[in-house]
């Protein structure tokens, strides 16, 4: 137990910005972003203080832990601990939402006070059930956060997204609510077939504890694997995702596809691997298959893609499917990988989206054919736009080329043919980002129609862009202090699923 609760502080403090904003007097609502920014920033230096406090030599399952009983008659515990893979995710959290704050610093106008009231409130919430999520220890209150998440992103949809945005947050909603109804299913049956008592959800309590048929336990994986399967967003149930993604707020769809899909394959990892090894053994063929599909299908539908939010959407599903892979694979490396990859896409997506978004706040389209030659008039922008799609798509020297590296490298080691076809999603990546660079940026200088040349990138938009470029260089050059953190977590998984890496072998014609 810790004296200071951090991860309780990290969830209070966005919630209580949240309640500021709400109550600000309308002469007062301009007040609204500063006072939200300042509540992320605090939230960010909170979660760098638990970083600092994490010790990564230590053998414990979770660190900073905080645990109070909630419900006793139901075993339900408020619980909350962090490894080096939620603490990693958290902070990924809590560095992307002063940025995507920041970015949608003029998404509504001043005068409409209670609009921009509600939209910076709603953010502010959404990132405090996002640490929730991700640091609860009590498998009950990992449901509720999950759940509760799709409230504010459903009305940041709704409310404040394109001319589809009640029709792409319904379809959000829905696909959501029936995978997170199929996992309720599985979490009651885990407390039955676990110890029980007042404590019966805690996960270090479940953990090997598990008492039903080797059915039963399959039949609770599934459960669990199809709310996170659509939450990841896996092919076929991923189709949720460009609709979403299109329809919202470049800001809205960062922490939408950059953190919220990540609670999918963190949950592979914290429920799915360490609840039912058994059981994830027996699905591994199913599953590696459908990620190397996700990685290939997501890939080719991004190429022919004219929406640029659609097309940076299609990618998502194709590098989640390495992700899964990388989990999957279960060695070592690739797990290793498969965090590291949530992390960089994670600020590879928030550059996607967010340089997007400035350019279509300029030009008032999505259309990539409505655009050509944006390089000669804004080439800051076109630069910060090539190098986050250099490392979307895994350049050398960038981010997204470790992580990936790692999860084909470790997939490799068992799983030769999907990693061979898998390495198939590099080549197309290069097609989908920089044939879209080349017909947004290159070519003759474009004609406007009130005859005056978009403004460059202002003062506010680079210092958006900024954190994200600094990401890029140092995790693509020095990604250790990130490995460091999740590698103790990766390698206890794998203990708890009963798998070691497989031995290397000797190549044939080697002296005897």
């Amino acid at each position: 137990m810790n004296s200071l609760p951090l991860l309780t502080l990290m969830m209070v403090v966005p919630v209580l910005g949240a309640l500021v904003v709400a109550v600000l007097p309308a002469g007062s609502a301009r007040l609204a972003r500063p006072v939200a920014l300042g509540a992320s920033l605090l939230t960010l230096a909170l979660a760098v203080a638990a970083w600092v406090a994490f010790d990564t030599g230590s053998d414990a399952v979770f660190q900073l832990t905080e645990t109070h009983s909630w419900i006793p008659q139901f075993g339900v515990s408020y619980g909350l601990g962090v490894d080096g893979i939620a603490l990693a995710l958290i902070v990924m959290a809590a560095v992307l939402t002063p940025v995507c704050l920041l970015a949608a610093w003029n998404d509504v106008p001043a005068q409409e006070t209670g609009s921009l009231k509600r939209y910076f409130a709603l953010m502010l919430v959404l990132e405090a059930f996002m640490v929730g999520v991700f640091a609860a220890t009590d498998v009950f209150l990992f449901y509720v956060f999950f759940e509760a998440m799709l409230i504010p992103v459903y009305f940041l949809i709704g409310l404040y997204g394109g001319p589809q945005r009640q029709y792409a947050a319904m379809k959000f909603l829905l696909f959501s609510l029936a995978g997170g109804l199929v996992m309720l299913v599985s979490v009651i049956a885990v407390y039955f077939a676990g110890p029980g008592g007042s404590d019966g959800f805690l996960v270090q309590n479940l953990m090997g504890n598990l008492d039903g048929s080797t059915g039963a336990l399959r039949w609770m994986f599934v459960g669990f694997f199809v709310a996170f399967a659509v939450k990841a967003p896996m092919w076929p149930v991923h189709t949720w995702l460009p609709d979403a993604a299109t329809e919202s707020r470049p800001a809205t769809a960062v922490l939408l596809v950059g953190v919220l899909d990540k609670v999918g394959t963190y949950g592979m990892i914290r429920f799915c691997l360490q609840l039912f090894p058994e059981a994830s053994h027996w699905a591994t063929p199913v599953v590696i298959t459908l990620a190397v599909v996700s990685v290939v299908y997501g890939a080719l539908l991004a190429i022919g893609q004219t929406d640029m939010m659609r097309l940076i959407a299609f990618t998502s599903v194709s590098h989640f499917g390495f992700i899964v892979l990388g989990i999957f694979a279960m060695t070592s490396v690739g797990g290793a990988g498969s965090t590291l990859y949530m992390v960089n896409h994670g600020f590879s997506t928030a550059g996607l989206f967010l340089v997007a978004g400035f350019l279509v706040a300029r030009h008032g389209s999505k259309r990539i054919p409505d655009y050509g030659g944006w390089q000669r008039v804004t080439p800051v922008l076109a630069g910060t736009f090539l190098v986050a799609g250099l490392s979307s798509l895994a350049l050398p020297g960038l981010s997204s080329f470790v992580s990936e590296f790692l999860v084909l490298q470790g997939t490799f080691m068992r799983y030769k043919v999907a990693a061979v076809i898998a390495a198939l999603g590099i080549v197309l990546a290069a097609l989908y980002v920089l044939l879209m660079y080349q017909r947004v940026m290159t070519g003759p200088k474009p004609a406007f129609v009130d005859g005056e040349s978009p403004h460059d990138l202002s003062a506010r938009e680079r210092w958006v862009v900024a954190p994200i470029i600094v990401s890029f260089l140092v995790l693509g050059v020095f990604p250790k202090p990130v490995l460091d953190l999740v590698n103790p977590a990766v390698d206890k998984t794998l203990q708890i699923v009963g798998v070691t890496d497989p031995a290397p072998t000797e190549a044939s014609g080697s002296a005897q």
